[in-house]
């Protein structure tokens, strides 16, 4: 130091204060996102941005792990949750604790926290459940649709959480498949319509087809499951789709093309396969043709151990999975559990130069990225700024509205000079049957509180149609309830008319395949035994059309409800006509599953109830 001045030393000293400190371009948010991102990347080492790409379960985790790993992310799995009845203060606390591990990592870079919020905060105790999109698809309303995105964005950030497994935008070709009540329709412009949802998850992009999320209001989106997912051999949950590139492209993936234009941060890869090549090792589809063509700049995330399947059970070879599923293009891995094994594959593939270190910096970059667009690097911590929002007042009126409006009116009478709907407020005597009329789990269906569904009212908070009847009716009517009466307990008691609730039970994935479509018992019965001795309803509580023609001729009138979610009371508006019928099919009622697949548009056509049908009613003049 011999010959400097004392205040060049004190210069240099402050040059190297900065070259560690105020250097730090990732941390300055008044720094261009691309710039922050190449500065922190810069920093990162193999290890770090490894971690980045890896996403852990929430049960697999500790903020020591997220603090000593880096981790990039983490997940709630279907019911994995703080406690059954957490509360949203019991959701931030947990998040947070795993944040700041996050944050206290050598480079404090955030961890994003997704879940899947495909119908409403569905995993969450007292969430707001909307209709599953089978059920939106019928309604045709993108401003509805639209809001229940701004809602279900508000309730996610009221627990702290700001990413979404959702929109599910399969086009659904064949209604045996387990997950046909997550497709908004089997035509694919309906679903295209439908991506206007990641509007009101993210907010609206102000640049086509940039990854956009509009403030601490809004969360990232996924468009989910890239690509083909709708369209397997004879519905079977992570099959074979077996179509030509031309079919591919005009049925299965306009939905894809309007979530990137409408900014969607995230894509989700299919566990099927396309012509016997699996979704996860597809290269020329999620590289060359999302990334490549498509120009999509948020991240590919996998679905759950969807790295995994890559390979079958028999022929496993998980290190070899790996190298296919990241060579194919997926940025971020549901891992979720055996992050140590995952990590120490992937560098040794980069190591032995299988995964060239370009294809892990596209992959990080695109995380960071979201990250950025999410401002997590200024604000990773929840707060308790929407804690109200959640199962609000306000956002229970909108699922109701959205009940309303989904409503499908299938049967009204012989012809329209005798209509049995709306039915009339002050009466006599009504018998309510079956048994989803009194089940607040089965009219919400799967995905909600836990992976298959609830079986029961208890769980979480809602009313249903049952409650939703007696509510509507003048207090002078009475109403009997009988989950499976006998006809000759129906043709003692002198009803007025009856309203039957029937359909399936809760399911999701693969549970879910049913090569046979029928009610479940008691359901038929009920049907025949109270439609053959007095007027009535039938509504179906459905994930998609069941068989019915058989017993079509009994029932007199015919409502397809889908699976409705929390506010039942939306079937009683319309049963009673304080609003009129105005859904329409958003798929083919088949007669008999001997058809299936059939959609409209093909040669054999048959329908029981075409594409598009719906009696429309006016509300009814007076009650």
């Amino acid at each position: 130091m011999a010959g400097l001045s004392i205040p060049l030393v004190g210069f240099l000293l402050l040059c190297c204060l900065a070259s560690v400190t105020g250097a730090e371009k990732y941390k300055n948010s008044k720094q261009p996102f691309n710039v922050r991102i190449k500065d922190l990347m810069n920093r990162m080492t193999l290890a770090e941005k490894i971690a980045q790409m890896v996403q852990l379960d929430m049960a697999a985790a500790t903020p020591e792990i997220m603090r000593d790993y880096s981790i990039g992310s983490l997940l709630s799995g279907g019911g994995h949750v703080p406690h059954l009845q957490a509360t949203p203060q019991d959701w931030i606390q947990m998040v947070n604790a795993f944040q700041n591990g996050s944050l206290s990592s050598r480079l404090g870079i955030p961890m994003i926290y997704g879940i899947d919020a495909v119908h409403g905060h569905n995993n969450v105790y007292k969430a707001t459940v909307f209709p599953h999109n089978i059920g939106l698809g019928a309604t045709r309303d993108l401003d509805l649709v639209k809001r229940i995105g701004a809602a279900t964005a508000l309730e996610v950030r009221a627990t702290g959480i700001n990413y979404v497994f959702a929109p599910c935008i399969a086009v659904c070709r064949d209604p045996r498949w387990g997950r046909c009540y997550e497709s908004y329709s089997e035509d694919p412009s309906i679903v295209k319509q439908m991506t206007e949802i990641i509007s009101g998850l993210q907010g609206d992009a102000p640049k086509r087809g940039i990854p956009y999320v509009g403030g601490t209001d809004k969360v990232a989106a996924c468009a989910k499951h890239f690509v083909g997912d709708g369209g397997t051999d004879r519905g079977i949950n992570e099959n074979n789709t077996v179509i030509d590139y031309h079919g591919l492209l005009s049925i299965h993936m306009p939905g894809y093309y309007h979530s990137i234009i409408k900014g969607v941060a995230t894509i989700m890869v299919s566990y099927s396969s396309w012509n016997g090549e699996k979704m996860h090792a597809n290269q020329f589809l999620v590289t060359k043709f999302l990334k490549d063509i498509l120009k999509f700049r948020g991240f590919v995330i996998s679905d759950w151990q969807g790295i995994d399947r890559i390979t079958s059970p028999a022929h496993s070879n998980y290190s070899d999975s790996v190298l296919k599923g990241i060579l194919a293009g997926i940025d971020m891995v549901m891992v979720p559990f055996n992050y140590t094994e995952f990590i120490g594959i992937v560098t040794n593939h980069v190591q032995n130069d299988a995964i060239p270190m370009s294809r892990i910096d596209d992959a990080v970059r695109r995380i960071l990225r979201v990250k950025s667009i999410l401002a997590l690097f200024e604000n990773p911590l929840a707060d308790q700024t929407f804690v109200e929002q959640l199962g609000s007042q306000t956002h229970r009126e909108l699922a109701r509205e959205a009940v309303r409006k989904s409503l499908v009116l299938l049967k009204n009478g012989e012809d329209s000079d005798s209509p049995v709907l709306p039915l009339p407020k002050k009466t006599c005597r009504i018998l309510v049957a079956g048994t989803h009329a009194n089940n607040l789990g089965y009219q919400c269906g799967g995905w909600t509180l836990t992976w298959q569904g609830l079986s029961g009212n208890n769980n979480t908070q809602g009313t249903t149609i049952l409650s939703g009847i007696s509510t509507a009716v003048d207090p002078s009517t009475e109403i009997v309830y009988s989950q499976s009466p006998d006809a000759d307990f129906v043709k003692a008691n002198n009803f007025s008319y009856a309203i039957v609730v029937v359909g399936e039970p809760p399911y999701a994935e693969t549970a879910g395949d049913n090569l046979n479509l029928t009610i479940a018992e008691p359901g038929f019965s009920t049907i025949t035994n109270v439609c053959g001795s007095v007027k009535c309803v039938v509504v179906i509580v459905s994930g998609r059309p069941l068989v019915i023609e058989p017993y079509l001729s009994q029932i007199d009138a015919l409502v397809a409800a889908w699976l409705p979610g929390t506010e039942g009371q939306g079937v009683a508006d319309v049963i009673f006509g304080d609003y009129g019928f105005t859904g329409k099919l958003s798929r083919t009622w088949f007669k008999t599953v001997d058809q299936l697949p059939m959609n409209v548009g093909d040669d054999h056509y048959d329908p029981l109830f075409p594409f598009g049908f719906g009696l429309t009613t006016e509300p009814a003049k007076s009650s």
